[in-house]
């Protein structure tokens, strides 16, 4: 092989490479559990953080440790104060919230697994109707979260 053939490999390689850069994790996905909470008041509908961001979103760019430890920061609290008001719209919002994390994650190297377990553990309903809600929300949050 001659020479300006490997130049022309290693060049090739280089260019492929500036493709694959990571996106940025948008300043919202930090904003906060009061955001999150404030977003997920929309659940089922469309669901975003203030400068659109989707929640799924978050945990899909947040590549890693401490984007994720950001975005946990945001989304663990909120699912927290959600679980404890025990009616049928806030399993919703949790549950929406649990299926959009379950989205992000879907697309992740695995990063976020901890994340999505941390945001399911908080769906401890023994009422058939909060579990029911927040399946329905789960679903909307897996479809458009």
């Amino acid at each position: 092989m001659g020479a300006s053939a490997v130049i022309g490999l290693a060049l090739a390689a280089l260019v492929a490479g500036c493709g694959s850069e990571p996106e940025q994790l948008p300043p919202a996905c930090g904003a906060g559990p009061d955001e999150v909470t404030a977003a997920l008041a929309k659940a089922p509908g469309a669901v975003a953080l203030t400068d659109g961001t989707l929640l799924s979103d978050c945990v899909a760019k947040a590549t890693d440790d401490a984007d994720l430890q950001m975005v946990g920061l945001a989304l663990t609290p909120a699912a927290d104060r959600l679980a404890t008001h025990g009616d049928e719209r806030s399993a919703l919002r949790l549950g929406f919230l649990v299926g959009a994390v379950r989205r992000g994650a879907s697309t992740s190297n695995g990063v976020s697994l901890e994340l999505v377990r941390r945001m399911e553990s908080r769906v401890r309903y023994d009422d058939p109707a909060l579990l029911e809600a927040a399946e329905r929300g789960a679903r909307a949050g897996e479809d458009h979260g």
